[in-house]
């Protein structure tokens, strides 16, 4: 069995004089980590500056490769709701499955846990980014009524591996397959190759402005590693473009906000209007002049289309 990294990884600092998170930020912050079936699942809360009518708990779920680092300029930006973070098993700070696989459906399972462990109500709101989206979406569609309402950002719309961005996904498919099949040094070190890791975050920066893409870059260099070990890389990869939220769409009998980029070239916004379609009771907010990294580039508008959903959906 290949050996399980546990390195914890550091809070983000910035990359450049300019400051991208705010002092009240590191006030609401409190790190946690509970055992769930036989792994060690590292969680952050960040609770409200202050308690309003309209402050809700929103469960996030981060996407492939990513850990709770990357959604903390949205949390910044809704400084009156209370939000847990946990870095989904394999990832970040957090241990792999023990013993299953690294499922579309095991990462439900582990947010019905996650959810009783913490005692988080029907009155959560569940947020899922990218990958995420598609883990949040199919739980929702499994779970109807444990929670509400349902929010995606960068949404995965359509299959991965077709379309014109098909070949991309094969070739990435392919990429993992061999480094799972490397001798374990040299597969992790391409896997956490740093200019494989710079060439990944520069085609999906779509920002021009300079200290902001030296932060996407810097945030990509620190976490974007942080995975447990390969196979369950491999899996979770596998999972991530194996499904998306249209197969689930017509089952998601609640609320649910799309957050999307309109550069996004991952989740193409035309998906994202086909996806609308689909859905019983959807919204779509299109973030102008941004792509697949909303989370770092345009934390302000997000965060006021999801404040906005929420008052249009209390609790």
């Amino acid at each position: 069995m290949e050996q399980v990294d546990t390195n914890h990884s550091p809070e983000p600092a910035p990359t450049s004089p300019r400051e991208f998170f705010s002092k009240a930020l590191a006030a609401r912050t409190s790190a946690s980590d509970i055992d769930l079936d036989g792994s060690n699942v590292a969680y952050w809360c960040y609770e409200p500056v202050t308690v309003t009518a309209d402050t809700r708990t929103i469960l996030v779920i981060h996407g492939f490769r990513g850990d709770h680092h990357g959604l903390l300029r949205v949390v910044d930006h809704l400084p009156e709701m209370r939000v847990i973070m946990p870095d989904l098993p394999g990832f970040g700070s957090s241990e792999p499955f023990a013993g299953d696989p690294h499922t579309v459906e095991r990462y439900g399972k582990f947010i019905t846990g996650f959810m009783a462990a913490l005692g988080l109500g029907a009155d959560t709101v569940l947020l899922g980014h990218s990958f995420g989206s598609i883990v949040a979406s199919h739980f929702a569609a499994a779970n109807p009524g444990a929670i509400r309402p349902l929010i995606l950002v960068n949404p995965i719309a359509a299959p991965a591996l077709e379309g014109p961005k098909g070949l991309m996904t094969k070739l990435a498919v392919l990429y993992y397959q061999v480094s799972a099949k490397l001798p374990r040094r040299l597969g992790l070190a391409v896997l956490r190759s740093r200019l494989i890791v710079r060439v990944m975050s520069a085609a999906m920066a779509k920002t021009r402005d300079k200290e902001l893409r030296a932060f996407v870059h810097g945030q990509h260099d620190a976490y974007f590693s942080a995975f447990a070990d390969r196979a369950s890389l491999l899996e979770s990869f596998r999972a991530s473009v194996s499904s998306h939220v249209a197969e689930v769409a017509g089952q998601l009998d609640l609320p649910v906000l799309l957050v999307a980029g309109e550069k996004d070239e991952i989740a193409l916004l035309k998906d994202q209007h086909k996806l609308l379609e689909l859905l019983p009771d959807g919204a779509l907010e299109v973030i102008p002049d941004v792509g697949h990294l909303i989370h770092y580039e345009t934390p302000a508008p997000a965060a006021a289309a999801i404040r906005s959903f929420l008052e249009e959906h209390p609790a």
